[in-house]
């Protein structure tokens, strides 16, 4: 019997490949704040990038295809009297984002369809709770509206947002800092990382404390961590010795780790991407040119590095794509939008693959737009997994779905009757488009019967010359023929 000596893995050949310069976005002013969030967002629609601003704080939302050099005038979201610390698309609502500021505020803000034409200052939403800057802000994957901020008076507050109200209030869970904070699957619980040294799973309903390990890293530096799909939660931190490391834990069992790592002895925080369609986990440090990826497995010694992407220029920040906004032809895995000091450039990761097929394999069914609970059913104890889409169909949303999140849109209070247009989640195909136009039925049928002339119109064309040229090659195959018999 022979040995194997390399593991069995479709994405062991991942490769990572920046997009060309005229593909990326330049002359853009990132914020030199001193905090460890990624300082960019990115959803199917639009691009969020915290800037530079002065006297106050202001992030960017550039429509994805707005790529080459950005004017120092475009308009910017500068709502907030103090820098922006984080910010965060909502997952239901691709024009909908959430940012927290130094100025100890939540506001969650509208952008346009096409995106900002003039500043934006006026928010949908202020929350105002907290007494210290806020520095995380994360919606619920699966509840409708439902917003988790975290700040440096070491409280975490959950919002509705739609209400505008406080649903909870954890203020004695975390005696120190709160480095990041990370929802499971279904929303049922988040885990935390502190300036303590320890990951706690919390349970917000109960403002109980499931589990918690104290020193998950040694090391005194930032560390961050993560929930899985299946449970488990995934940290970074540095060793005693200042060596950057990556764990993996069972909160079932938080004694021991399942398994740990050390990467080197950079001094940069490991921001980790997690995939939970292919259990591959993407750790970019702040301030490394480099993008380190895993696979995260049931079996010993459960994390497998595949691959590095390596870079010159270092990262100030990463956003990372999701799911339903890949290009699932070009066997793309994940999109990373990376923060240079003056530009943003995509980097692609894909599997080489050569079909061009659709790929079942790399893509399962992943969480689409729609909302699996609304906010008072999750306040009431419910919870649910994310409800999937397959991205075979090019992850078209249906009009069900579509007109089901206009009608909860965050938005219906503050906004005239143009707000339900501007609210479904998935309007960056031409399809939800016209779910739009489902009023005016007669006009929706007279555009359809005037395609199908346009394309009628085509087809006899298309067949008059056909038999044209048809005509044509006979009459030559018959001059041809007469010169070879030798009449012509």
């Amino acid at each position: 019997m022979f040995r194997k000596v390399v593991r069995q893995s479709k994405f062991r050949h991942v490769f990572g490949q920046p997009v060309k310069n005229d593909q990326c976005y330049e002359d853009i002013r990132v914020s030199r704040v001193t905090w460890d969030s990624t300082f960019c967002a990115v959803n199917p629609k639009f691009l969020a990038v915290i800037v530079e601003a002065s006297g106050g704080g202001a992030f960017l939302v550039l429509p994805l295809g707005k790529t080459g050099r950005i004017d120092k005038a475009y308009p910017t979201v500068c709502g907030h009297t103090g820098p922006v610390l984080d910010i965060d698309w909502c997952p239901h609502n691709d024009e909908v984002i959430a940012s927290g500021s130094e100025d100890c505020t939540v506001m969650v803000w509208q952008i346009p369809e096409n995106g900002l034409v003039s500043p934006l200052t006026e928010p949908v939403v202020v929350l105002e709770g907290h007494t210290k800057r806020v520095g995380i802000v994360t919606w619920h994957p699966t509840a409708r509206n439902v917003l988790l901020s975290a700040g440096c008076d070491n409280a975490v507050l959950i919002w509705n947002v739609g209400t505008a109200e406080e649903l909870y209030r954890l203020h004695s869970l975390h005696p120190d800092l709160i480095y990041n904070v990370s929802w499971n699957r279904n929303g049922s619980l988040f885990c935390s990382a502190c300036k303590d040294k320890s990951v706690r799973v919390i349970d917000p309903r109960r403002g109980t404390l499931v589990a918690e390990r104290e020193k998950a890293h040694e090391g005194a530096r930032p560390m961050r961590a993560i929930f899985l799909a299946d449970g488990k939660v995934f940290t970074t931190g540095f060793s005693r010795m200042s060596e950057r490391q990556l764990a993996l834990w069972d909160p079932e069992n938080f004694g021991e780790p399942m398994a740990l790592q050390e990467l080197d002895s950079s001094n940069g925080a490991l921001l980790p991407f997690y995939d939970p369609d292919t259990s591959v986990v993407y750790v970019c440090g702040k301030g490394d040119s480099s993008i380190r990826y895993f696979e995260i497995t049931d079996e010993p010694p459960y994390i497998h590095f595949l691959n590095t992407f390596t870079s010159k220029e270092p990262q100030r920040g990463m956003g990372s794509m999701p799911k339903r906004g890949l290009e699932v032809s070009k066997c793309e895995i994940a999109r990373f939008y990376k923060l240079h000091e003056r530009k943003c450039e995509p980097i692609v990761m894909t599997v080489p693959r050569k079909s061009d097929l659709f790929q079942d394999d790399l893509y399962p069914d992943t969480a689409g737009p729609e909302a699996a609970l609304e906010a008072e059913e999750w306040v009431s104890g419910r919870d649910a997994n994310p409800i999937l889409i397959s991205l075979r169909e090019a992850y078209v949303p249906s009009k069900q779905r579509d007109l089901k999140v206009n009608r909860r849109n965050v938005l219906s209070d503050s906004r005239p009757a143009t707000t339900p247009g501007s609210a479904r989640p998935g309007a960056f195909t031409p399809a939800a488009s016209t779910s739009i136009a489902a009023p005016s039925g007669s006009l929706a049928g007279a555009g359809e019967a005037g395609k199908l002339e346009e394309v009628m119109q085509e087809l006899r064309a298309l067949r008059a010359l056909v038999q044209e040229q048809g005509e044509r090659i006979g009459r030559l195959e018959e001059q041809l023929g007469r010169m070879e018999n030798g009449d012509a």
